[in-house]
């Protein structure tokens, strides 16, 4: 994609986050934009920058730590949102500003020994029930939130899932519903959920974060892993 583009689409993004915000009758602002720059050269992840965005989202961890020397630009933060592998749990610990994805008592043990501060992190609960997908079980949130919530250098501020991928947003409606209903019940602010094909639901049903690539840097190569 034309660099030029990526203002243009993320401008479009926001106008859309700012319509749905307006239809659920939310206040002006209660939706944050995370921009899934993983893959993407830091070129394309510039241009975003240069057009005002400041949160970005990123899942593969040696990836990330090969193209930061590039990507080291005032007031952005970096929120990694893919599965954490024990073995890398020492590199996220340090490259990231925010972990969507804590899904086990042992990670955050992990976690929150490699930190000296207290470190912003999402319990990802999986509501799925495809096997790829990762979380902590549903009836194991609220202990990992009880246990979380010991831990000094660890701060919870929410929850996260990924529901099964549709071109129907409408297909994610129920699972945006019980993370919802988790939220509450652990008394959380945050609501990780919603991508391109989907976040102005999310949005309707709670989301105060939404995570964006393909509608604002356009598709990405496959990679291996």
């Amino acid at each position: 994609m034309d660099t030029g583009n990526i203002a243009s689409n993320l401008a479009d993004v926001r106008r859309r986050i700012d319509a749905a915000v307006a239809r659920a009758g939310r206040a002006p602002g209660s939706v944050q934009l995370i921009a899934v720059s993983k893959t993407f050269p830091p070129d394309m992840v510039k241009a975003a920058y240069d057009a005002g965005q400041r949160l970005f989202g990123e899942n593969r961890i040696q990836e990330f730590e090969a193209r930061r020397p590039e990507m080291q630009w005032p007031g952005a933060t970096w929120h990694f949102i893919g599965h954490v592998q024990s073995n890398k749990a020492a590199r996220a610990a340090q490259l990231f500003d925010m972990i969507h994805t804590v899904d086990s008592l042992a990670l955050a043990r992990r976690l929150n020994g490699l930190r000296t501060t207290a470190l912003p992190v999402l319990i990802e609960v999986k509501l799925s029930e495809e096997s790829a997908k990762t979380g902590a079980a549903e009836s194991e949130a609220a202990m990992l939130a009880v246990e979380i919530r010991t831990m000094e250098n660890l701060d919870l501020r929410g929850v996260m899932t990924m529901p099964p991928w549709s071109m129907d947003p409408e297909v994610a409606r129920p699972y945006f519903q019980r993370l919802r209903a988790i939220g509450e019940q652990l008394g959380t602010k945050e609501l990780s959920m919603g991508m391109t094909n989907d976040f102005e639901t999310a949005i309707e049903e709670g989301s105060t974060m939404v995570r964006v690539g393909t509608a604002i840097f356009g598709r990405r190569e496959k990679q291996k892993e």
